[in-house]
């Protein structure tokens, strides 16, 4: 498509826009405003092309297309450009395959997807549906091998090549609610709705999600997961031998098979534990004197305690931790179940309880990828389509994570969720011209922003992966 062509295309469009889409203001004392879709290239995602250098750099959507086994579409619309459709989309807040079918003649997500702003329109909404369904197990499996081996990539770059003394990964299972027909959606009686249970595993420094698998609904936390978790450690310690491996989740991981595999592959773990009342009864003493500092002091009182505890299903005795808390609300009883070896006072209890909260901050990637990055919009009627959306709103989570990784960059997107790179990088007015030497690509002069948006590309042109 040539210059000339796509001038009388957006003259045609402009006129149709002036004569059907047009708004009126009488707001302005001396002119009326009038308002209508420009059809010019003019993008709204212009801050998506230094995420989109970033990628360049790391290769990271080239190799993830790599692991999928590209069939169709090859003449029209390759895998490789699809799937930057929709991962660049989603980092934009356009989770859903319906908003391409007008980002498709967008400029920006031309020239993220690999096509020139003046070429050929991208993938449509069903093109794209018919794109997610495409993957079968077997690259399924590779797009999780992909994102372990890319987390062990994140940790030796945070880490500056030098073998951290210790990692730890944290598990967790997340209600993903559905609203349709989806295969192996169940009703769950816990959380009262149909519904998915992912299992993700993270690891909190480098904020990257080594892995996440899509399970049924009414799945037991644990299931499969000590299987993942072996995935992940065994990429691990090919790559530092002999790290110390730290395993931490929720009492839903608690179970005898978890321990055993820890235990068995020389892996510390803390998981939380639910109550019974043989241990109500074995820390009553422990909660008394955490009211009665209460009523003294009428300020929150803590007290830890450890001690050595056998479940009827446990084949040996094993270390718990005891928090007995009082405060204006009320009391509040928590356990832990570890193999720490380091503990053996109130005090060391505490360092160990405190560290074990920690966990928290990986519940927030949880609400960025539910909540910012929409991961729940698990909506196909295939099993494996679902989960291979899973996998694309997983790989927009870490290449952001690896983008903002770096004390260059501000605080303010260093530790910013998805909204907050929307509000400062991503979301920012542009004109866009390809010419015979280059596209120019010229930003809203008075965006207040423009400070970070070129701390963030500065960031992006210096990262080299060897990948």
């Amino acid at each position: 498509m040539n210059s000339q062509t796509v001038q009388i295309n957006n003259e045609r469009v402009a006129d149709q826009l002036q004569a059907v889409d047009q708004l009126r203001f009488d707001f302005h004392a001396k002119l009326s405003i009038v308002v209508r879709p420009s059809a010019g290239q003019i993008t709204s995602d212009a801050g998506l092309l230094p995420i989109r250098q970033f990628d360049a750099r790391w290769r990271y959507t080239r190799r993830m297309a790599a692991c999928l086994l590209d069939t169709s579409f090859r003449r029209t619309h390759p895998f490789e450009l699809m799937l930057r459709q929709r991962i660049f989309g989603i980092i934009a807040g356009y989770q859903d395959c319906n908003d391409h079918d007008t980002l498709r003649d967008d400029p920006v997500f031309k020239l993220v997807a690999g096509r020139l702003p003046e070429g050929n329109a991208l993938a449509s909404q069903p093109t794209l549906s018919r794109f997610e369904n495409t993957p079968e197990p077997r690259a399924l499996n590779r797009l999780i091998d992909f994102h372990v081996a890319t987390g062990v990539e994140r940790l030796r770059s945070h880490h500056g090549d030098k073998a951290p003394s210790k990692i730890i990964l944290d598990l967790d299972a997340t209600d993903d609610p559905t609203h349709g027909q989806q295969h192996l959606t169940f009703f769950h009686g816990y959380y009262g709705q149909h519904q998915y249970l992912p299992l993700i595993i993270s690891e909190p420094t480098t904020k990257h999600v080594f892995l996440a698998r899509l399970r049924h609904g009414t799945a037991h936390a644990s299931l499969g997961a000590t299987d993942d978790l072996m995935q992940v450690v065994g990429a691990i310690r090919r790559a530092y031998p002999g790290v110390v491996i730290d395993v931490r989740a929720d009492a839903g991981f608690a179970v005898p098979e978890m321990y055993a595999c820890c235990e068995e592959k020389d892996l510390l773990y803390t998981l939380g534990f639910s109550s019974n009342a043989r241990l109500k009864k074995l820390t009553e003493g422990l909660m008394n004197q955490a009211v009665t500092q209460y009523e003294q002091a009428r300020c929150k009182q803590r007290l830890f305690a450890t001690f050595l505890y056998q479940c009827d299903s446990w084949d040996r005795p094993r270390r718990v931790i005891a928090k007995a808390e009082c405060h204006r609300e009320g009391t509040n009883l928590r356990f832990i179940v570890t193999n720490h070896a380091d503990i053996s006072t109130p005090e060391d209890a505490m360092r160990c309880y405190d560290e074990y909260v920690q966990r928290g901050e990986s519940e927030h990637r949880m609400d960025e990828l539910k909540n910012a990055l929409s991961m729940d919009r698990l909506s196909c009627h295939r099993y494996m389509a679902n989960f291979f959306r899973l996998m694309m709103h997983v790989a927009a989570m870490n290449l952001l994570n690896a983008t903002r990784d770096s004390a260059e960059l501000p605080e303010a997107v260093r530790k910013g969720q998805p909204c907050t790179w929307r509000t400062y990088v991503v979301k920012v007015a542009a004109t866009v011209a390809q010419s015979s030497r280059r596209v120019l690509v010229e930003l809203a002069s008075n965006w207040p922003w423009w400070q970070i948006y070129r701390d963030v590309s500065i960031r992006s042109n210096a990262f080299f992966s060897t990948a």
